[in-house]
C-alpha cells in the first residue's frame, strides 16, 4: 500500500569566505560602436555565470546584454580569479565587473557631460543612451560619447577592478569572527509516495524557496534549482559508491552508478525570495550549490512522516525503507501484550 508525505527542509549557506583572500579581477572596455567587452578569469562550466556577468556590466553601462562580449578563462589576457567555485561567481566576480564597468562609465559621463553642457554628477546611463537625470530628452547616444572618447579626447573608456570580501581575521583567543561575506537561506518541501510493502519511494513534487538576493536573471535562478533539486534526488535515493573488501570501487560506470533520470524528476514550484543584499552587485548574492542543500533532507522527513521511519543512511534505496519499515514493525509487535 502506499502512503503519502510530506517533509520540510530548511538550510542556510555562507558566500564569500573573507578568513584569506578571495579575490577577482575584470577589465571593461567600451568600444566605438557603444559594444564592450568584459575579461575576467571566471570561466563558465554550465551554470550560465558568464550571461550573469554581461548583464551585470550592461546594466552598469546602460546598455543591452548583448552588446556585452565576454573574454574568460585566458590566463594570457584576463586578470585573476580565485575560481568558480563556492557558489562565488555572480556575488564576487560580479562585484568587480560591476566596478570596472562604472569606471569606464565615469570616462563616458566625463565625454559626454562636456558634449552635453553639464556636469557629469548630472548624467545616467540608460537604454543606450547617456541623459540628464532630471531632463531625459537631453542625450547623446553612448557610441557616439565612446567614439569621440577615442578619437577626439583620446581618453577610451576602459575601467578594471578587482573586488574581494572585506577580510576579518578569527580572533584567535574566542575562535570568533565573520567567516564569510554573506549568506543565501531556502526552504524545500518534499511530497512523496512510499510504498510500505517494497520499500519504493516515489517523490511527486518540490518546492523550492530560494533566498539569493536579487535575481539577476530570473531564468538562471530557476534552472539552478532545478538542478539542485536533480542532485539532490540523486543524493537522497539513487547514488551511491560501493567498494568491495579491497576497497576497489565496484560500481565505476553509469551502468551500476545509479542516477536518476528525467522519469524520475518530480514537478518542481521554484519560488525565487528576492532579498537585495547592499555587499552584492545589484543586490545579488548566490543560487548555484545552496539549491542542493536542502532536497535529501526534506525527501527523508517525507518519508517519515509517510511511513514513520527515520533513514539515517543514504541513499534511501527501497531496501533500506523496506528494512527500517520491517524493524518498526517487529518493534511494534514486541509491544503488543500476550
Amino acid at each position: 500500500m502506499k502512503h503519502r508525505g510530506r517533509g520540510l527542509a530548511s538550510m542556510w549557506y555562507p558566500v564569500g569566505f573573507t578568513g584569506y583572500a578571495n579575490p577577482s579581477g575584470a577589465v571593461v572596455k567600451v568600444n566605438e560602436d557603444g559594444t564592450a567587452v568584459v575579461l575576467t578569469g571566471t570561466v563558465e562550466t554550465g551554470q550560465g555565470s558568464l550571461g550573469v556577468l554581461g548583464q551585470i556590466a550592461a546594466e552598469a553601462l546602460g546598455l543591452a546584454p548583448n552588446d556585452i562580449h565576454i573574454i574568460s578563462g585566458d590566463t594570457d589576457t584576463c586578470p585573476m580569479d580565485t575560481g568558480a567555485i563556492a557558489s562565488r561567481t555572480t556575488y564576487i566576480t560580479g562585484n568587480a565587473v560591476r566596478i570596472a564597468a562604472e569606471k569606464a562609465r565615469d570616462i563616458l559621463f566625463e565625454v559626454a557631460a562636456e558634449m552635453l553642457g553639464v556636469k557629469p554628477n548630472m548624467l545616467e546611463a540608460k537604454d543606450h543612451k547617456i541623459q540628464v537625470q532630471s531632463f531625459p530628452s537631453r542625450n547623446v547616444a553612448i557610441a557616439d560619447v565612446s567614439s569621440r572618447a577615442h578619437n577626439g579626447i583620446g581618453t577610451p573608456p576602459i575601467g578594471s577592478a578587482t573586488w574581494n570580501p572585506p577580510m576579518v581575521p578569527m580572533d584567535p583567543e574566542t575562535g570568533q569572527g565573520k567567516p564569510f561575506g554573506t549568506y543565501v537561506y531556502a526552504t524545500q518541501i518534499a511530497e512523496v509516495d512510499v510504498d510500505d510493502e517494497t520499500g519504493e519511494v516515489e517523490v511527486l513534487r518540490v518546492t523550492a524557496s530560494h533566498d539569493c538576493g536579487t535575481a539577476i536573471n530570473p531564468m538562471l535562478v530557476e534552472g539552478q534549482i532545478d538542478g539542485g533539486v536533480y542532485m539532490g534526488l540523486g543524493f537522497a535515493l539513487y547514488e551511491e559508491i560501493l567498494f568491495d573488501k579491497a576497497g576497489k570501487q565496484i560500481n565505476c560506470n553509469l551502468t551500476n552508478y545509479i542516477m536518476p533520470t528525467t522519469l524520475d524528476m518530480p514537478a518542481i514550484d521554484e519560488d525565487i525570495v528576492e532579498n537585495y543584499d547592499h555587499t552584492g552587485p545589484f543586490g545579488a548574492k548566490a543560487v548555484g550549490e545552496p539549491s542542493l542543500v536542502p532536497t535529501a533532507p526534506a525527501i527523508t522527513n517525507a518519508i517519515y512522516d509517510a511511513v514513520g521511519v527515520r533513514i539515517t543512511a543514504l541513499p534511501a534505496t527501497a531496501e533500506r525503507v523496506l528494512a527500517a519499515i520491517k524493524a518498526k514493525r517487529a518493534r511494534e509487535q514486541k509491544q503488543i501484550p500476550a
